[in-house]
C-alpha cells in the first residue's frame, strides 16, 4: 500500500512540476512575443480569452441564446427542419415564440370559411423554357439550392441526390461542375454555371461548347442556370480554398488540384444586356434546354431595360427562369463586407422582380425562382403569395441532413460531414439514411404550405396571393401586402 502511495506522490510531483515548467515557457513565450497585446501585458492569463472566444459560439448556441435569437438561423428555424426531416410530428404546445411585431413580419389571413382537406389539390407541375427544344415540365414548388460539390461533401451531395429524387424535386449543381454523385439518384438536375464555368471551360477559363454539349447529354440535366452574383457575395467570385480543391474536384471543375481556386468576379464576356441576351441565346442553343439566370438585386435600372428590351419584340433574349437570391444568402466563404452589406434580401427584391416582369406581359415567359433563408413553411408561402414561381432552399436541405450551424464550412473541419473533405468526419454522414430526411423535408413542407394555403381559403400552395398576406408596419399595424405592392400597371 506504501509503494502505491509513494509511486502516486511521484507522479502527482511530476505532473505539478511539468505544468509549472509549461507555465514558465507559456510566460517566457507570450511576454517576448510582439503579436498580441493582451498576451504580452498579460501572460499565460491572456490566453484564456482565444479559448472563451472559441467557446463562446458554441456555449451561445446551446445554452444562452433563446429559440429566437440566433443568426443567421435560429433555434426554432432549426428544430423545425430537423422535426420535418425526421418524420416527427410538428405540433407544438401552450403558445408561439414567435414575435410577431417586428417590422416587415408577415402575418397570414386566414378566411372565415377554410379549404377542406377533401378539396384540397397539390399544386400542378410548372413548364419551364416552352420554347426551347427540350422544355421542362417542373414537378415540385420546393427544390434544392444551388450547392457545389466541393463546397459540399460527397456523401452530402450523394444523399441530396437520392433524395431529391424520393421527393421528386430538382437539385443545383451549384457552380462547382457535374459530379457522378449529383446524378446518382437519378434526380432532376439543374447545371449551374458560375463565372469560372466549372465543368464546362477550356484550359484557358473559356466556356465550352463541346463540354455544354456532353453535361446537356444526361437526360437528368434539364436546365442551365447562368450565375451573375450570388447574394452572400455579390460582386465577387466564388472561393474554394485549397484543402478542399483535391484530385477529383480538379478534375470536375477543370483547375489545378491542391490550388485555391477564386472564380472571376463577373463573367468577362457579359457587359450589357446585348451580351447576357447573346449568351442565353448561346446556351439555349448548344444545349437545347432551358437556360435561367440568378443574381441578387442591387441596381435594377438595367433590369427594367432588359424586361423593356425583350418586350419590343425579343422573346429569344429573355432567360426562361430567374432565380433571385436574397443580400443576406449563404455560402461556403465569403468576405464579411460584402455578406453583411451588399445587396437587397428577398424581401424587398422578389416582389421588386415579379412586378418588372409583370408589367412587361412576361409572366408566362419568364417563371421566377426565390431563394435566400427559405427554410420554414412561412418563408415559403410568403415567397409563393409575393408571386414567385418556385423557391429553392440550399442551408434547410443542410440543416436536413445534419449540418448544426458550426460555423465552420470554410475550415474543412465541419463536425458533421457536410462540408468537409476529411474522411474521418465524412463517416458520419450515411447518404442512404439521410436521403429519406431529405425526401421527409420536403414531404412536410409541401404539406405544411398546404394548410397555410387552406386556412387562407384556398385550394392550392400556388393560389395564394398578396392579399393573403399582411405585414407589419412601423407604427405597429399590419397592412395588406398587396397595398404595400400594387399589381403594376401593363406597359402597352
Amino acid at each position: 500500500m506504501s509503494n502505491v502511495a509513494e509511486t502516486l506522490a511521484v507522479i502527482f510531483i511530476w505532473v505539478v512540476g511539468l505544468l509549472l515548467l509549461l507555465g514558465v515557457v507559456l510566460f517566457v513565450i507570450d511576454i517576448t512575443q510582439t503579436r498580441d497585446a493582451v498576451r504580452r501585458n498579460y501572460p499565460v492569463i491572456g490566453r484564456f480569452r482565444h479559448i472563451f472566444s472559441e467557446l463562446g459560439e458554441f456555449f451561445r448556441q446551446y445554452f444562452f441564446a433563446m429559440d429566437r435569437e440566433e443568426m443567421p438561423f435560429n433555434r426554432a428555424q432549426r428544430e423545425w427542419v430537423d422535426r420535418a426531416a425526421s418524420g416527427k410530428g410538428n405540433t407544438l404546445a401552450f403558445g408561439s415564440t414567435k414575435n410577431l411585431q417586428p417590422v416587415g413580419t408577415p402575418i397570414f389571413v386566414n378566411c372565415a370559411w377554410p379549404t377542406l382537406d377533401e378539396d384540397a389539390v397539390e399544386a400542378d407541375a410548372l413548364m419551364i423554357g416552352e420554347g426551347s427544344r427540350i422544355p421542362y415540365l417542373a414537378p415540385s414548388y420546393f427544390n434544392i439550392s444551388a450547392m457545389s460539390y466541393g463546397s459540399l461533401s460527397k456523401p452530402a451531395i450523394r444523399a441530396l441526390s437520392l433524395g431529391a429524387a424520393k421527393a421528386g424535386c430538382w437539385l443545383n449543381t451549384g457552380e462547382g461542375g457535374l459530379a457522378p454523385y449529383h446524378l446518382e439518384g437519378d434526380c432532376d438536375v439543374i447545371f449551374q454555371i458560375g463565372t469560372a464555368k466549372y465543368g464546362v471551360r477550356t484550359e484557358d477559363g473559356e466556356l465550352s461548347d463541346e463540354k455544354l454539349k456532353e453535361v446537356a447529354a444526361h437526360p437528368q440535366v434539364r436546365m442551365f442556370e447562368l450565375k451573375l452574383s450570388q447574394g452572400a457575395k455579390p460582386g465577387k467570385g466564388g472561393i474554394l480554398p485549397a484543402e478542399k480543391v483535391n484530385e477529383e474536384i480538379a478534375n470536375i471543375r477543370g483547375i489545378r488540384p491542391h490550388e485555391a481556386s477564386i472564380s472571376p468576379n463577373r463573367h468577362p464576356e457579359i457587359d450589357s444586356i446585348e451580351d447576357l441576351s447573346a449568351m442565353i441565346q448561346r446556351l439555349r442553343d448548344v444545349t437545347g434546354k432551358p437556360v435561367g439566370i440568378k443574381f441578387v438585386v442591387g441596381a435594377y435600372g438595367w433590369l427594367l431595360s432588359y424586361f423593356e428590351h425583350i418586350s419590343k419584340g425579343y422573346p429569344n433574349d429573355a432567360p426562361d427562369f430567374i432565380t433571385v437570391d436574397s443580400g443576406d444568402g449563404g455560402t461556403g466563404a465569403a468576405p464579411m463586407p460584402l455578406m453583411d452589406n451588399v445587396g437587397l434580401t428577398i424581401r424587398e427584391s422578389l416582389p421588386m422582380v415579379v412586378d418588372l416582369r409583370n408589367q412587361f406581359g412576361l409572366k408566362d415567359r419568364i417563371r421566377i425562382v426565390a431563394s435566400g433563408k427559405m427554410v420554414t413553411p412561412g418563408d415559403v408561402a410568403w415567397a409563393l403569395a409575393t408571386g414567385a414561381d418556385f423557391v429553392n432552399s440550399a442551408r434547410g436541405f443542410m440543416f436536413s441532413i445534419g449540418c448544426i450551424q458550426a460555423m465552420k464550412c470554410n475550415t474543412n473541419r465541419c463536425p458533421t460531414g457536410v462540408t468537409t473533405h476529411d474522411k474521418r468526419l465524412q463517416r458520419g454522414l450515411v447518404p442512404e439514411e439521410k436521403a429519406d430526411k431529405v425526401a421527409n423535408f420536403v414531404d412536410n413542407m409541401r404539406t405544411e404550405v398546404g394548410t397555410i394555403a387552406h386556412s387562407c381559403g384556398v385550394h392550392s400552395p400556388r393560389g395564394l396571393k398578396r392579399h393573403h398576406v399582411r405585414i407589419v408596419c412601423p407604427d405597429g399595424l399590419s397592412r395588406p401586402m398587396d397595398e404595400l405592392h400594387p399589381a403594376p400597371a401593363r406597359q402597352s
